[in-house]
């Protein structure tokens, strides 16, 4: 089995934060969201992972420290890490095909961009499975079209008329997945765009044309990391989910100086904390400092400094200075508020 996970995107939704460092690298509960996202599918597939293949964007902005943190995920999980890169952005389909000699034998396609709990029993008698979540508003959604059999006979991308309440979240299985290298190949041979981009839709629709068997499955949560808001409340669920499994959260190296924190909490490495209250649902990256301080509901990376402050559905980056009485705040790397 392989996990392909095309990461290419810059995340603008959630800038500041993506400006330094790429979505799927940000922190959510203490682990960066790609990290999080492979290693639960590799958890569930319960079949060994020969190959993680990513695919990159600009090699300006995927670095060095993320080519290896990501090969150290995949060797970790005992799989061969392989490295692709799209430097042209051209759509969800391309981005496959920049994997091209990795796309053979059964695999899972994941975007790096959601969080999921699963259950990733595989349907043995389909040629691919695609998986969803029931939503209350199906027309902001790519949805599924099912037919008597509960097999998947159309895509329908945000539809205006009820088709059904099933999103695509982004997760896909292929038997074969040189199948859809096949289809997507003849996307891009003749120039079929949809969006002003090569679509994964697009070499899908033709695998059902040919007859390939379409089944669904069904996620218990999807969690969205697409900007600020969604991100600090899947950081909040995620929490809840670790603390739920007895999973250890806070380090053994935390400082703690007439502090209170109230679980579940996330606190990292060499973390100091000074009379102040943390939690619930509070994620601290190591090494920063909180002081005088009253924060909830939140996500503070690294090494940053955070004093005199009431903070609420916030989001601050690395190596940031707040001082200040602002509730609801969102601070990239490296700024300052004093």
């Amino acid at each position: 089995m392989k996990i392909i996970v095309p990461m290419a995107g810059r995340g603008s939704r959630l800038r500041p934060h993506t400006l330094t460092v790429p979505k799927p690298l940000i922190p959510v509960a203490g682990k960066p969201i790609v990290h999080r996202l492979v290693e639960d599918i590799a958890g569930v597939l319960n079949e060994p992972i020969d190959e993680i293949a990513f695919i990159l964007g600009d090699p300006a902005f995927f670095g060095d420290e993320v080519v290896e943190s990501l090969k150290a995920l995949a060797i970790d999980l005992g799989a061969k890490p392989t490295i692709y890169w799209q430097l042209d952005p051209k759509g969800t389909g391309h981005a496959i095909m920049c994997a091209a000699p990795s796309l053979s034998g059964p695999a899972v396609i994941a975007y790096a961009d959601t969080l999921i709990r699963a259950d990733f029993n595989l349907d043995k008698d389909a040629d691919s499975v695609i998986w969803t979540k029931v939503v209350d508003n199906p027309e902001a959604y790519g949805v599924v079209n099912l037919n008597e059999k509960n097999e998947i006979t159309q895509l329908v991308e945000k539809p205006t008329e009820f088709v059904s309440n099933q999103a695509v979240i982004g997760i896909y299985y292929f038997k074969d997945v040189a199948e859809l290298k096949k289809e997507l190949q003849y996307v891009l041979d003749n120039n079929i765009i949809n969006g002003g981009e090569y679509q994964i839709n697009d070499g899908i629709k033709r695998m059902m044309a040919a007859g390939k068997i379409f089944k669904t499955g069904t996620v218990t949560e999807w969690m969205d990391c697409g900007n600020k808001e969604v991100t600090v409340e899947t950081n909040r669920r995620m929490l809840g989910f670790l603390a739920e499994a007895n999973a250890p959260l806070i380090a053994a190296s935390v400082s703690n100086s007439n502090s209170k924190i109230i679980p579940p909490c996330f606190i990292g490495e060499g973390v100091v904390l000074k009379n102040s209250t943390v939690g619930p649902y509070v994620s601290i990256g190591q090494g920063t400092i909180i002081e005088e301080s009253n924060v909830k509901n939140s996500i503070i990376q690294t090494n940053s400094v955070v004093k005199n402050a009431t903070l609420d559905n916030a989001m601050i980056g690395n190596n940031a200075i707040f001082d200040g009485n602002f509730t609801n705040v969102s601070i990239g790397d490296y700024s300052e508020l004093k």
